[in-house]
């Protein structure tokens, strides 16, 4: 008997390392790879944008490569996120950026200390809009569930929102925030590999043509008029000689108005690298470059760790009673 349960003990403390070591690779560093902002395209990449209009600061944009999830964009390139202590690191409480007020994250603790899960009046939603979407759908996934398509747009912002995400809305569109671009910044364009097929060599395509050399296209020399005859003075044509009679009066004319074109044809602002100018309405967008990936929640253990001294402890008890009950039938 005390063999056998010994054995079952062995067995659930392996399984319980396993489920650590799963819980470590899932919380660990991220996985994607921060990129220029020219890199994302509007078929590849993933657009991250972070609203800090809340607190006064602008809409950061950055480039992540996909696959990915949503936490691992949220923790690669600078950017570093702080969970609750009562739903771990994959509830996001805390957004921060290193290009940004020296990396501190928003809220900060005086405002919320982070460890019940924050009301759903002042918390960082998630909102996403796939490739040529320009409307925002409230994500149903939580950050590290959910899976962002190639050319899409994630977007988190601080505020309040129901459940389904009909209230609350980010004010910036999906179109200021994605790529434009249809290949990455630096690029060559694509080469025009296509060949003419060859014809067929029973094919008659008719004779060879000659080249003669290029005949002589110097004008031949006028001949000279008739002794008593006047010389002929070539005519004008008639309009040359209406225009180039003075008008009768002419009137100054007046300078016309500039015309400036319509709200359509005016230069739309450069989509590559760079700062993003301001919008006419909405936060400023700014491009975060990738950084130095700043020190970020883990996620706290101790669930894990209790779990595992509970499983030990009813373990040691089993053995002890095993090894009672075995002494008392002796």
């Amino acid at each position: 008997m005390s063999s056998r349960v010994t054995r079952a003990v062995a067995r659930l403390t392996a399984a319980l390392g396993l489920t650590v070591a799963a819980l470590a690779a899932t919380v660990g560093p991220a996985g994607a790879a921060p990129q220029a902002m020219g890199q994302c395209t509007t078929s590849s990449g993933v657009v991250l944008a972070v609203d800090f209009s809340h607190w006064g600061g602008p809409v950061y944009r950055s480039c992540g490569t996909t696959p990915t999830t949503g936490y691992e964009l949220l923790n690669q390139g600078g950017w570093a996120t702080t969970g609750t202590g009562h739903d771990g690191p994959a509830f996001i409480c805390r957004i921060g950026y290193s290009g940004h007020q020296g990396g501190k994250q928003y809220p900060t603790p005086q405002q919320d200390d982070c460890v019940l899960t924050p009301p759903a009046s002042a918390y960082w939603s998630y909102w996403h809009a796939n490739p040529g979407q320009n409307t925002w759908e409230y994500s149903q996934l939580g950050a590290m569930l959910y899976k962002p398509k190639p050319g899409s747009v994630d977007l988190w912002i601080f505020g309040g929102t129901n459940i389904e995400g009909t209230e609350g809305k980010p004010t910036v569109t999906p179109d200021q925030l994605r790529a434009h671009n249809t290949r990455p910044a630096g690029a060559p364009a694509p080469k025009d590999t296509r060949t003419a097929a060859p014809l067929p060599p029973d094919v008659n395509t008719g004779p060879r043509p000659e080249n003669p050399p290029p005949a002589d296209r110097t004008p031949p020399a006028a001949a000279p008029p008739a002794q008593g005859a006047a010389p002929s003075v070539p005519s004008a044509p008639a309009s040359s000689s209406a225009s180039a009679a003075p008008p009768a009066e002419s009137a100054s004319p007046s300078p016309s108005p500039s015309v400036s074109p319509p709200p359509s044809q005016s230069p739309s602002p450069s989509t590559g690298t760079g700062a993003v100018a301001a919008q006419a309405s909405g936060p400023q967008v700014v491009e975060a470059a990738p950084a130095a990936d700043a020190e970020h929640d883990t996620g706290s253990y101790l669930p894990a760790v209790a779990t595992g001294a509970l499983v030990l402890l009813i373990g040691a008890a089993a053995v002890f009673a095993a090894k009672r009950r075995r002494r008392s039938t002796e």
